[in-house]
């Protein structure tokens, strides 16, 4: 009964902070907001308090463990560059510990609270992971993820501890904290690590939401982990530690510091600052030196089909650094030179990994954001423009997601990613309250360049339109809120150069893309898919994965494996519409090109890049055609330069695999039978057949004279094995028989590996054209009606369009010589 009395008067304190927090009030120093929070009174330090004006936050990373205890004093928390002072070493997160009560049903298994266990487990733990990391060692402290590792050395990881210790870790809890000395308390307890200063007893009822455990009904009534909580609270309570500040200049910045600039948004953001602003743009990249740092941006930009040239160098200062690190891994002298000089900072980086969890990735993500906000905060006021994720309304049920609408419940967030957006955007929007200028901006999934077909390998939504081409299946779902890299990176940009959208929150989802929306536009590009229930798409998609792996799609189905991210993925596809009134009133009012929904034509030039990469299949000549239609063709041929007195007939089959065929190659395949005397005495099987429509761009196979206007190319196979080759050309020509120039064919025929042995001309009947080639076509049968429509009226208009520029090219050449007003030419000029 006393525990659980202590442990009420705990709850009341956490809920106290968390109404403290909500009002923004900064009457606590950190330590006691940390004490409250972690229920500690050991947390409550005497040193003295530091000036105002200095957070260090990026350096409270190391001093704030899993636990929510606060490790050394408070200089080591809070000071001008966030370390200890000299000759004092933080103490140990673990070593003080209390003992965790006994609970009946839990395992017999060592208490966490013996520190030389723990130690020496961690220490061995720490040993084999530094052999899966770049520098070769990792400190017990030290986040596997961020020295490092990967999602496939994670799973090495595992599999080592097992084999070499005996330590059996869960994968999910290795993403989760994957810091050695984390992985050994769980190991030692366990179960999932929890906050050693807070003993974990029956928890009364009217515990408030923001820390109530995770209930054990359903996956979808999942909530945080209580240790993530302890930390995102103590996390927030950081942001009143900023300085007050005076509004900045409301004037286009003309210094701006960029993070972020290799990654796929910030790269495209660096050059659209280039483009249109006279700023220079000072790039954070992690690196060891300046020589490192300009070559990784550099390979970065190249890597997205983006200039690096003397002009874009010209402009840019790269600056060796890292936002994990307190003043960003600057020097005092470089960090007080951008205090006072820069104009504006733009927050890109982030660590973008839907696997890890809260307290892997804080430190890049809440940590980092929060010493821009010192950077922008510190001598010059500065506006601060966060590039934060529409994932801060990553809750299941969530009913809207406007721009000024409340977030998500933190304790319905499950994936680390999503709670530390959700952290940093709150943490800056209490910044707000200091002064700064915070501006918000939230991207959904971004897609591909439209133009250069650019995009971004490990990106969840890639790595989903992947799937959904590759395997022609697609899960059921809402809506899909995403925009094209270069849209987002334009209007993101205006953001930064306008100082009267300065300091509000902006959805750059662009237009929702419906279920119906998406199988439409893959039905249009030939590429017909079946709806799955979300949980049958899965299973489906980790078999199909499993039996024919792509590299490039290992993360994905580590994602489809992991009930954390699926947590993610259920939100996101059960989500609504996101809403961007005030994004697309400053997209107006700034004349930008207004959003446009993602659709098949603006993902064209991406899936030609996922093709090519092995990452999706674009539709195929072997493919069940999707528009077809019947073409018939009546002449005669004779010998090279002879008369054409043979009968030489055509009765073709014209398909295409996809409109996708028509846009890039403007090709149509063939397959039929060729009657003619001359060549066989039985008909001669098409084995090959294409038609290319205006092949040469309209350009004159001969000067002057006709302009081509189809180029057949046709494989022949007799009854006797015997293999032909058949070369056709329909000509545009500046004379009065138009209608029959489109139904004329000149052809030569020759055995293959010889040249053409005959040469005639064959005609499709006037009668036969409008009936086969207009009123006959035919279209995928598993389309719907109004598919079939829009799909022959797509064909018909781009054939059309085709056939009229391609007769009107001999006309206006014509034309033009007839009104050639130059003077004579001279015999010098006629002989150059």
């Amino acid at each position: 009964m006393r525990e659980v009395n202590e442990n009420a008067s705990a709850t009341a304190d956490q809920r106290a902070t968390a109404e403290a927090i909500e009002r923004g009030g900064i009457g606590l120093t950190v330590s006691d907001l940390l004490a409250r929070v972690t229920g500690s009174a050991e947390a409550s330090v005497s040193s003295a308090e530091p000036p105002v004006g200095s957070v260090g936050v990026a350096g409270s990373a190391e001093a704030l463990t899993a636990s929510g205890r606060v490790a050394g004093s408070a200089e080591a928390l809070i000071g001008s560059a966030g370390t200890a002072p000299t000759g004092e070493q933080p103490e140990r997160p673990d070593a003080a510990a209390p003992s965790m009560p006994h609970h009946p049903d839990a395992p017999s298994a060592p208490s966490p609270a013996q520190p030389r266990d723990l130690d020496e487990l961690a220490a061995a733990i720490a040993t084999v992971a530094g052999r899966y990391v770049p520098a070769g060692q990792l400190a017990p402290d030290a986040d596997f993820f961020d020295a490092g590792g990967t999602s496939v050395s994670a799973v090495e990881l595992v599999s080592a501890l097992e084999e070499e210790l005996g330590v059996a870790v869960d994968l999910d809890e290795v993403f989760a904290d994957a810091r050695p000395v984390a992985l050994a308390r769980y190991r030692l307890s366990g179960t999932a690590a929890a906050p050693t200063a807070v003993p974990e007893p029956p928890v009364p009822a009217e515990l408030p939401a923001v820390v109530r455990p995770a209930p054990t009904a359903s996956p979808s009534d999942a909530t945080a982990r209580p240790e993530d909580l302890s930390q995102i609270l103590a996390d927030l309570a950081l942001a009143d530690r900023l300085p007050f500040v005076a509004s900045p200049e409301p004037l286009p910045p003309s210094r701006i510091l960029l993070t972020g600039a290799t990654g796929f948004l910030g790269s495209h953001m660096l050059l659209d600052l280039l483009r249109h602003s006279d700023a220079h743009v000072y790039c954070l990249v992690r690196a060891a030196d300046e020589e490192a740092a300009v070559a990784r941006l550099g390979e970065a930009l190249k890597s997205y089909a983006l200039p690096w040239s003397s002009e874009v160098r010209r402009r840019v200062t790269v600056l060796p650094g890292d936002i994990r690190q307190p003043h960003l891994g600057l020097s005092d002298e470089v960090w007080n030179t951008l205090t006072h000089e820069l104009d504006s900072v733009v927050s890109v980086a982030a660590a973008v990994d839907f696997l890890r969890g809260y307290q892997s990735l804080r430190t890049s993500n809440v940590l980092g954001a929060l010493t821009l906000a010192e950077l922008a905060a510190t001598g010059r006021p500065k506006p601060l423009h966060h590039i934060s994720s529409i994932a801060v309304f990553n809750e299941v049920g969530i009913p809207s997601m406007g721009e000024d609408d409340p977030l998500a419940h933190i304790d319905r967030l499950i994936a680390g990613y999503d709670q530390t957006k959700w952290a940093a955007e709150v943490a800056l929007r209490r910044a707000r309250d200091h002064g700064l200028i915070v501006t918000a901006m939230r991207p959904g999934g971004i897609g591909g360049h439209t133009r250069t077909g650019a995009y971004n390998a490990q990106d969840l939504s890639s790595g989903l339109i992947s799937a959904f081409g590759r395997f022609r299946t697609v899960p059921a779902f809402r809506y899909l809120n995403a925009a094209p890299v270069d849209w987002v990176s334009r209007v993101a940009v205006a953001v930064v150069c306008e100082p009267d959208a300065w300091g509000f929150d902006y959805n750059l989802t662009g237009v929702p893309n419906t279920l119906d929306d998406v199988v439409r536009d893959m039905a249009f590009g030939g590429m017909h898919v079946r709806v799955q229930d979300w949980d049958e798409w899965r299973v489906d998609a980790l078999a199909r994965l499993e039996a024919d792996p792509i590299p490039e799609l290992t993360f994905l189905s580590r994602v489809l494996q992991s009930p954390t991210a699926l947590k993610l993925c259920e939100a996101t596809l059960k989500g609504p519409a996101a809403v961007a009134d005030r994004t697309d009133a400053l997209v107006e009012a700034l004349g930008l090109p207004p959003a446009v929904r993602y659709d098949a034509r603006a993902q064209l030039k991406t899936f030609e890049r996922l093709a090519g990469d092995g990452l999706a299949r674009l539709p195929h000549k072997d493919d069940q055609p999707y528009l077809w239609f019947t073409e018939t063709t009546r002449g005669g041929v004779g010998p090279v330069d002879g008369s054409p007195d043979t009968p030489c007939s055509m009765s073709l089959t014209l398909s295409i695999a996809s409109m996708h065929q028509l846009v890039t190659d403007r090709r149509v395949d063939v397959r039929g039978e060729v009657n003619c005397l001359a060549l066989h005495p039985e008909p001669l099987t098409v084995a090959r057949g294409d038609i290319w429509i205006r092949p040469e761009e309209g350009i004159p196979q001969r000067h002057g004279l006709r302009h081509q206007l189809l180029r057949y190319r046709l494989e022949l196979t007799d009854a006797d094995g015997g293999r032909w080759w058949l070369e056709g050309h329909k000509y545009a020509r500046a004379r009065r028989d138009v209608w029959r120039q489109t139904r004329a064919l000149t052809v030569e025929i020759g055995r293959e590996g010889e040249p053409a042995s005959l040469a005639g001309e064959v005609v499709v009947p006037a009668d036969s054209y409008v009936r086969d080639q207009i009123d006959g076509i035919k279209v995928d049968p598993r389309l719907t009606g109004q598919e079939k429509r829009a799909a022959k009226l797509t064909w018909l208009a781009w054939f059309g369009l085709e056939m009229g520029r391609g007769l009107v090219g001999p006309f206006a050449r014509a034309a033009a010589d007839l009104l050639d007003l130059r003077r004579t030419q001279t015999p010098t000029e006629q002989h150059r």
